[in-house]
């Protein structure tokens, strides 16, 4: 049975190409390697056939092309310079915040939860109340009526 859902999109894959998207921009963080030939080494890796490669393309090509937006819109919210975010944190930050931006079609509550669980696998012991906080705030900000709504449920 496929984990599909009646619009077609399967949640697993979408968790698994975040996930992937979170290493490819970590990757690209960390290497200035040019973020179409860090996709094409994702494309090539084994797993990807279980994700859904073209939402990981969305959001690593999001991710760079509002990376200057994503930055300025988080800085309010960050405690400290984005390039002093752990390398971790910093790109589950600019993935959620891209999403949380550009991908109104993903509720925010799924957003920041992947944004969670992503944390937990990869980043630091406590990095996942970090994000949670920030995201958090940031969601209230930037998709306000569908926080209230689901608030006053």
């Amino acid at each position: 049975m496929s984990g599909r859902r009646n619009d077609g999109i399967d949640p697993a894959a979408r968790s698994r190409a975040r996930r992937r998207a979170l290493q490819a921009l970590y990757a690209w963080q960390m290497s200035d390697t040019p973020i179409r030939q860090v996709i094409e080494q994702f494309r090539h890796e084994q797993d990807m056939d279980v994700a859904d490669i073209g939402y990981f393309e969305d959001l690593v090509r999001g991710v760079e092309g509002h990376l200057a937006d994503i930055d300025q819109a988080l800085a309010g919210f960050l405690d400290r310079g984005i390039d002093q975010v752990d390398p971790i944190e910093r790109a589950v930050l600019r993935l959620a915040a891209y999403e949380l931006r550009h991908r109104i079609d993903v509720p925010y509550r799924v957003v920041i939860n992947e944004a969670i669980e992503t944390t937990k696998r990869f980043g630091a012991d406590h990095g996942h109340t970090y994000i949670n906080g920030v995201l958090d705030r940031a969601a209230a900000l930037w998709r306000a009526d569908e926080v209230r709504a689901a608030r006053q449920r």
